[in-house]
């Protein structure tokens, strides 16, 4: 059989992300089997400003790389040097499409087979704490000099592969990780493969957590395992970073989309992980209110308060509340000024409403007007009632409900077709309670729009589509 080659390599960066990162030093160990046959090692001009807390990690400056070669001029023995062999690093993504990147940035292809010795050794050596090359060489008695340069570090898991080929003899997990099919390369480097095989293809929420188990990023899918993987073949810095640093992926189904958002928004509430930016703030809403004008005209007008309760309906974006308000002008004929729709103190001349009777300059009697303006009222306070949200399951015995009582989201559950629930007191007692908060309400607020009516029950309902 003939002698495999391997190149073992690290690179120090300017740390800048994966966009943007320049390599500021490098250094290839090339091995046959487990016999070093050449090394070579440089520092590179990164042609870019190398940060403070980089020298400071790596004690490699502005100074030291400004007459280093830049990387066109060590690109083709780069590319020489790894002809035919397989690219070995630690974390091995990482120096590898930094790498590939450089080569992109002049014009040029880089293409290897790629081994990743925190994969290999987590499943050669298993059960140790970290994984990271000083503590993993710590855990195995192999020296580390020059830490945190490229030439130390290379020498480290160079030591480090020849103990992961002593392990593997025969080279069955090598083959495993380096076929086609595999996706050992293209994984972080501390997630199992058996840990993504495990995720489900249906909807539901999951959770990144990091080594002690402390949940980093919520998401939620409707496909959880495509994703998932979906993050780690992201070229978002952002993403990179999470990968990095996910050690397990928790997830839990939920059937549908509905409750799947509802479920993300209260673990991310719960738990502020660190990667989620998006409902982490929260703003006063969009509310609509009454009040009398001097003349007794009732009047709605649309304002930004904290105080939603006292609302007659609120919404989450500006134009939402605006289109709610036209509406209502057309549906009950009222005056868009009197509406706050047009800031005139002459007769309304709305670009597209001409349903106002003529309130606003005196032609039709205040307490007619009002009339229309307390239907209208009524038509906006019928939310705050109990009504149920009925949702596909998670599997074909049951159904998914949300409940909603007084206009307050209470919580959501699984009902099996053969229960018996015949009110919203016993509905209450089947689900899994909730907080209200700011963003679940947008949540529903947006579902109830989207859908219409048709997908609320109230209490008429109850019996004939949840009841079976």
């Amino acid at each position: 059989m003939a002698p495999q080659r391997y190149s073992i390599i690290d690179v120090e960066t300017t740390g800048k992300g994966l966009n943007g990162n320049r390599i500021t030093e490098i250094c290839i160990v090339l091995i046959e089997d487990d016999t070093e046959i050449e090394k070579f090692t440089s520092l590179v001009n990164p042609e870019s400003i190398i940060p403070p807390f980089i020298t400071g990690l790596t004690g490699i400056d502005n100074a030291m790389v400004k007459n280093a070669p830049k990387f066109d001029e060590i690109a083709d023995e780069i590319e020489r040097m790894t002809r035919g062999s397989i690219f070995v690093a630690h974390n091995v993504n990482f120096d590898y499409n930094v790498i590939r990147s450089e080569f992109r940035a002049i014009g040029r292809d880089f293409n290897r087979k790629k081994l990743c010795t925190v994969r290999l050794s987590r499943k050669l050596i298993p059960k140790l704490y970290s994984y990271s090359l000083g503590k993993l060489c710590t855990s195995l008695g192999i020296p580390l000099n020059n830490r945190h340069r490229a030439e130390g570090d290379t020498d480290a898991t160079v030591l480090l592969f020849k103990r992961i080929l002593s392990l593997d003899p025969e080279k069955e997990v090598i083959r495993t990780f380096l076929h086609a099919r595999s996706k050992e390369a293209t994984l972080p480097p501390h997630i199992n493969k058996e840990n993504i095989e495990n995720l489900p293809e249906k909807s539901g929420i999951y959770l990144f957590l990091d080594q002690k188990g402390k949940i980093i990023y919520v998401g939620k899918a409707k496909n959880i395992r495509q994703r998932v993987t979906s993050h780690f073949y992201s070229k978002k810095n952002s993403e990179y970073l999470l990968a990095q640093e996910t050690y397990r992926i928790d997830f839990e189904e939920t059937g549908n989309e509905l409750i799947a958002l509802l479920l993300e928004a209260e673990q991310i509430a719960k738990h502020y992980p660190k990667y989620n930016r998006a409902q982490k703030k929260t703003q006063n809403p969009f509310c609509i209110v009454a009040y009398k004008n001097r003349a007794g005209a009732k009047q709605l007008t649309l304002i930004r308060s904290k105080y939603k309760d006292s609302a007659l309906d609120y919404f989450f974006t500006r134009a939402k509340g605006i289109e709610r308000l036209e509406q209502l002008c057309e549906e009950f004929e009222l005056c868009p000024r009197f509406c706050g729709l047009q800031d005139t103190n002459g007769r309304c001349s709305h670009y597209k409403i001409n349903s106002c009777n003529g309130v606003c300059v005196k032609e039709e009697a205040v307490a007619d007007y009002n009339v229309r303006v307390d239907k209208a009222i009524r038509a906006l306070t019928r939310r705050n009632q109990d009504f149920v949200i009925s949702c596909t399951g998670r599997n074909l015995e049951e159904k998914a409900i949300v409940l909603v009582r007084e206009g307050i989201y209470r919580g959501y559950g699984y009902i099996g077709n053969n229960e018996q629930i015949t009110d919203f007191d016993a509905l209450e007692k089947s689900i899994i309670p909730q907080k209200n908060t700011y963003h679940t309400e947008r949540i529903l607020k947006s579902h109830i729009r989207e859908f219409g009516d048709s997908c609320i029950l109230t209490t008429e309902e109850i019996m004939e589509k949840i009841a079976i």
